[in-house]
């Protein structure tokens, strides 16, 4: 039997050459090398530079996301299209996204978020890609698709990897901070998009972000790992999480996470919640502002973004105070709440002075900043070997509410346009928004009602 120790430097040096405290010690037996140091966690730089790079990802899903909201006009006048044309169109994104996150969240319990993330960003690469250079609305489309589906691994990968590598009462913050990540994404789809736009096209400028893309995509490969096991430390997910093989097939593991009434209904409630949110700053925002309040595309984008960066505040902020108090469904319940009270404001009161509008919109933004809490809601209402499946249901009811809304509120524009152009593209009046706003009103009302029928899980994990 071959045998040999072999102390590895990684702390203070002794006088007799040893490194302690936190010595890595290798050893070989039979040939097989073994790193043992489960009795250290991974430092802090490195779990938070494993995640960033899924974070990555996520802000340029987000990016991409919001990216058609300061195009609008180009988009319509190139392809020829009305607003029901635009809102499909925008969706495309959120219909691949969506259809992927089961299928995300089942395999990144089973295979591991490392080779998820790296095929999703070199897909999302080619998608960009083709958006840039698409000759029709047909491969502009074809591009969205890519673009969404790829891109959907991102969060639950992001989900996954902190629950490895990092401490459980860190979770909801590391979900605060995903949608922080995500939202300098959709700032820099606004503002810094809508300039290069100005200056290069759209087309050059989303070519670029394929470049950009398919660097991320060489990062996430060199650098992620599914489990700090892999760098020689302790995982924070226990063992038996941690072995892919016990983890059930994938319609098993679907049906077994189904049978929690509040799998259900955190998959309804944040369409009412972010749905909005991701329609009005994704889409019809820009030309809501500048149509019926004068603001050129530039300061419409800039609103827009302010409104995203009062979502980014308000997510952390909340997920945290979730963790501190150990509930979930009170700070969950007050910002839906809060949210659908705004809509209200801008949908039945129509003409609010442009300072009212934005502080509504701030106030709304920050309190749907509250859905981030129902990714740990939903992961501590089942068992934790299915975390990354209910993660995937959870985010697909969030991208449920754009890709509903997105295109739903541009079929009411169309039904209501009272038939004035602008520069090969039609102008909406304030009824015509006013009628579709109103869908995003009516989920919002709905997710309160929801929410206040979910089971409190008092921030413990269900066994």
């Amino acid at each position: 039997m071959a045998f040999s120790l072999d102390i590895l430097d990684s702390g203070s040096r002794r006088n007799d050459g040893l490194s302690w405290p936190n010595a890595n010690i290798s050893v070989t037996l039979n040939g097989i090398d073994s790193h043992l140091n489960s009795s250290r966690f991974p430092p802090a730089k490195l779990a938070w530079t494993v995640w960033s790079l899924g974070a990555l990802l996520y802000l340029i899903a987000f990016y991409q996301r919001v990216a058609p909201a300061v195009m609008t006009s180009e988009l319509m006048r190139d392809f020829s299209i009305t607003a029901s044309s635009l809102g499909n169109l925008s969706a495309f994104y959120f219909y691949s996204y969506v259809a992927m996150q089961i299928p995300t969240g089942i395999i990144a319990d089973r295979w591991g978020p490392r080779r998820l993330l790296t095929a999703g960003a070199l897909v999302a690469t080619i998608g960009s890609l083709s958006f840039a250079l698409a000759p029709s609305i047909f491969w502009a489309s074809m591009g969205r698709l890519l673009i969404g589906g790829s891109v959907a691994v991102a969060f639950v990968c992001m989900l996954k990897l902190a629950s490895h590598w990092m401490a459980p009462r860190q979770f909801a913050l590391a979900g605060g901070l995903a949608l922080l990540c995500g939202i300098i994404g959709g700032v820099a789809g606004g503002v810094p998009l809508r300039l290069l736009m100005s200056e290069f096209g759209w087309r050059t400028v989303m070519a670029a972000t394929s470049v950009l893309t398919l660097l991320a995509t060489v990062l996430i490969w060199r650098v992620v790992r599914d489990d700090p096991a892999e760098r020689g430390f302790a995982s924070y997910a226990p063992a038996i999480h941690r072995d892919r093989a016990a983890h059930p097939g994938v319609i098993a593991g679907l049906l077994e996470v189904l049978r929690y009434r509040n799998t259900w209904l955190l998959f309804l409630i944040p369409g009412g919640v972010a749905g909005p949110v991701l329609t009005f700053a994704g889409l019809w925002g820009v030309p809501y502002l500048a149509s019926q309040y004068g603001l050129t595309t530039t300061q419409a984008a800039a609103m827009t973004s302010a409104f995203l960066i009062a979502w980014a505040v308000g997510s952390p902020l909340l997920g945290a105070l979730s963790d501190r108090v150990g509930r979930r469904k009170p700070l969950y319940l007050g910002g839906a709440i809060v949210s659908a009270a705004g809509w209200a404001l801008i949908v039945l009161v129509p003409g609010l002075p442009i300072a009212a509008l934005a502080a509504v919109l701030a106030l709304i933004g920050f309190s749907a900043g509250s859905m981030v809490i129902g990714f740990a809601f939903a992961k501590e209402s089942v068992p934790l070997r299915l975390a990354g499946t209910v993660s995937g249901i959870a985010n697909m009811g969030v991208m449920m509410g754009g890709m509903i809304l997105q295109p739903a509120v541009g079929w009411m524009l169309d039904r209501y346009w009272t038939g004035a152009m602008q520069a090969g593209a039609r102008i909406y009046d304030i009824n015509a928004y006013r009628q579709g706003f109103m869908l995003m009103l009516v989920w919002g009302v709905l997710s309160v009602v929801l929410v206040s029928l979910t089971r409190e899980t008092h921030c413990r994990q269900t066994t």
